[in-house]
Parts: structure tokens; sequence; C-alpha cells
């Protein structure tokens, strides 16, 4: 090792760069892990005639991070697909994605490249029902699209290939640019799904509605039930904890690698300082006997 011992610019841009990627890798395992423990803890409710007295005898008519399953009714009007008959829902999302061929210049490939050039989400006002009729309780969905995991379904799906005559292949290689087409969909939120619910749940006057939570967890409105999205996000937690020991393994090899470089280094100028002391202490005779033999001659 160069430098009296100290690790060189490239050991320690290592070092630092494997130490930040660790701290990156744990700082996002912890905020999976808090999520995942909040969505554990979680208190389910029924929606059933007893709701309103739940919230009644909570403490501010409201429970902080709470879950519900239910059956989405559309408020007032719907949303009808533009390209399926007799579709409706309650959330409508149109999208227009350019699929291309990019040329890599650097590893000379063709890679795949896609970009949203346009979309438009449509939303109406509706509720969670109760799955039997009649059962006269709703809950009303607020700011669905705030929701970190928002289920819609794809209704539409239309591919439209770029017609290319000779002159602009001849063009797109030059540029490095391949158009492949357009990528046209269409996802609704269908009246009649079923939802499930993770946020705050509050009574406003005589509404109850179901809202982002306030302590920075995740919202959601997912298809799939409780119990199912539970073990998706546990999954995630475990993801994420395997990445940190892999990436904190990597750290502590840099380490090792540098500190027994040092160390063999400490071990080498110490050898050579006792060489060096050995030297000194050895008399002028022995070190240049002959010198001395010349110096007696008469």
């Amino acid at each position: 090792m160069e430098g009296g011992g100290r690790p060189s610019a490239a050991q320690a841009a290592l070092l630092v760069a494997s130490t930040a990627l660790t701290a990156l890798v744990y700082s996002v395992y912890r905020q999976k892990a808090r999520v995942a423990r909040g969505l554990e803890g979680a208190r389910k409710v029924r929606l059933d005639g007893d709701l309103r007295t739940v919230l009644l005898e909570a403490p501010g008519r409201c429970v902080p991070y709470a879950v519900i399953e239910g059956v989405v009714r559309s408020v007032k009007e719907t949303l009808s697909s533009q390209f399926v008959e007799n579709c409706k829902g309650v959330i409508q999302r149109l999208t227009l994605q350019e699929h291309k061929m990019v040329w890599n210049r650097t590893t000379h490939l063709w890679n795949d490249y896609e970009k949203i050039i346009h979309q438009r989400t449509n939303t109406t006002p509706f509720d969670l029902v109760p799955p039997e009729e009649g059962a006269g309780v709703t809950v009303r969905v607020m700011k669905p699209l705030d929701a970190a995991e928002l289920s819609l379904e794809t209704v539409y799906e239309k591919f439209h290939p770029s017609v290319q005559s000779f002159t602009d292949v001849i063009g797109h290689y030059i540029s490095g640019e391949r158009p492949k087409g357009i990528q046209e969909t269409e996802q609704m939120l269908k009246v009649g799904t079923a939802l499930t619910g993770v946020g705050e749940l509050v009574l406003d006057n005589t509404t109850i509605k179901l809202q982002p939570p306030k302590q920075g967890m995740p919202y959601y409105l997912s298809t799939v039930d409780f119990d199912t999205l539970l073990q998706k996000q546990e999954a995630n937690v475990r993801f994420w904890k395997i990445l940190t020991v892999v990436f904190g393994f990597a750290t502590c090899a840099v380490l090792f690698f540098i500190l027994r470089k040092q160390y063999r280094h400490h071990r080498e100028r110490q050898h050579l300082r006792q060489l060096q002391d050995e030297f000194r202490q050895t008399p002028r005779s022995v070190r240049c006997p002959r010198a001395g033999r010349a110096a007696r001659v008469p």
C-alpha cells in the first residue's frame, strides 16, 4: 500500500460507495418494515350497521389506520369506457405509450425504450358498500388517486405499429432511434369491484369517509384481500432485508481488505525499522572488516 499506509484513493472511494449503498438499502428496509408493521397493526372493521357506533366510540370519531372491505358503487354518475360497451366505472385512465429501440453507443446494442407521451385520468365520487343488498351503510372513498396502490383493471389495449419506409429506416440507423409503435391502453376501476381499503376512517357529520392517513402510512385501494396485501408487503420486507445483509457483507469485505493491507504494510515497516536499528547497533569494525584491516597496515 502506498501513501504511508493510508488507503489509496480508489480503495477509499470503493469503501465510501459501499457504505453509502448499504446505508441507503438499510433505510429502505427500515421504511418497508415500518410499513409492514403498521399494516399488520391496522384495525379491521366490518362494513355493517355497527360501523357508525364503532366510530362514535372512537377518539375523535376516527380510526387512524383501518382496514375495510366493500364493493365499489358510484355516488351519482359513472364513467363509460371509450372502447368497451357496457363497461362502467368510477376511475378511468387513458394512456398512450411510445415504444422504440435506442442504439447504445457503449454496448453497441439496440435497447428497448418506453415513454408515456400522454395520460389522462378521470374520476367520479364513489362509495364502498357491503356485498349484501340493503345493508344501508356506505363509506365514501376520498382522494383515490393518492393511494400508494390503486388497483385498476386493463379493459382495452392495442398496439399501433409504426409504418416505416426504406428512407425512414436509413434515417433511424443514422439517428440511433428506431420507433416501434404506440400502445394505447384504457384502465378502469369498474362498478361492482370488490375493494380492500386501508387508511384513515372518520365519521364526518353523517358521512363515513376513508381517506389517506395522517401518520405518513401508505393508503391502499387494492382488489386483493387484506391477507394477500399483507403477505406482499412482508415479502417486500424480506427482499430488502436480504439486500441489506448482502451489501453489509460486501462493505465488511472491503473494510477487511483495506485493514489487512494496512496491517501488512505496518508489519513491513516494523520489520524494516527493526533491521535499521540492528544495523545502527552493530560495531563499525563488524560492519566494515576490510576497512579495519587496511587501517592497521604500516
